[in-house]
């Protein structure tokens, strides 16, 4: 016989504490110069590769360009996000607090961007949409660490430099 307390075998209730959606990724309108210094940067790769009788390299590189012109192209979905006081639920997918290293907040094309690094895994993403930054800093900090600026990675440097040494299109 199990003799258990019943405050024991009580569940915790999820209790939504900020709700709100946004587009579930970046999206900036891209213009024809963009476009253009894509392919032109194809076409010399996929010359280059094809010289080198490197076909499924072409093929791969073909296929990102594609996706770069999809996302660059087709606006992205409105997705639900909710802070609760369990975790984060984004677009269908909840990140329990247990679960979540620590966050920071980052601009990107003029919008305000929650990043979430899980303890194993790769970071979450999500956009703030018309939430205010203290609002939502102020629900997550209670749960684990902001970090000001968070330690980059070998390949977040190699991307900023790549994006300063090679623009694709005039800074606005």
């Amino acid at each position: 016989m199990d003799n258990t307390p019943a405050e024991d075998t009580k569940e915790v209730l999820q209790e939504v504490l900020l709700a709100w959606s946004s587009p579930s990724r970046l999206f900036k309108k891209r213009d024809r110069e963009y476009f253009t210094n894509i392919g032109a940067i194809v076409l010399l790769l996929t010359v280059i590769l094809v010289f080198a009788r490197e076909f499924v390299l072409v093929a791969a590189v073909l296929s990102v360009v594609f996706l770069v012109y999809v996302l660059s192209t087709v606006p992205p979905e409105e997705i639900k996000h909710k802070i609760t006081n369990l975790g984060v639920e984004s677009a269908g997918h909840f990140y329990r607090w247990e679960t979540l290293a620590d966050f920071w907040f980052e601009e990107q094309w003029g919008q305000i961007i929650l990043i979430l690094r899980p303890i194993f895994g790769t970071r979450i993403i999500i956009l703030l949409g018309d939430q205010k930054r203290s609002e939502v800093r102020g629900l997550i900090a209670k749960h684990i660490p902001f970090r000001e600026q968070p330690e980059k990675s070998w390949v977040d440097n190699a991307a900023s430099w790549l994006t300063k040494k090679i623009p694709l299109e005039k800074s606005s």
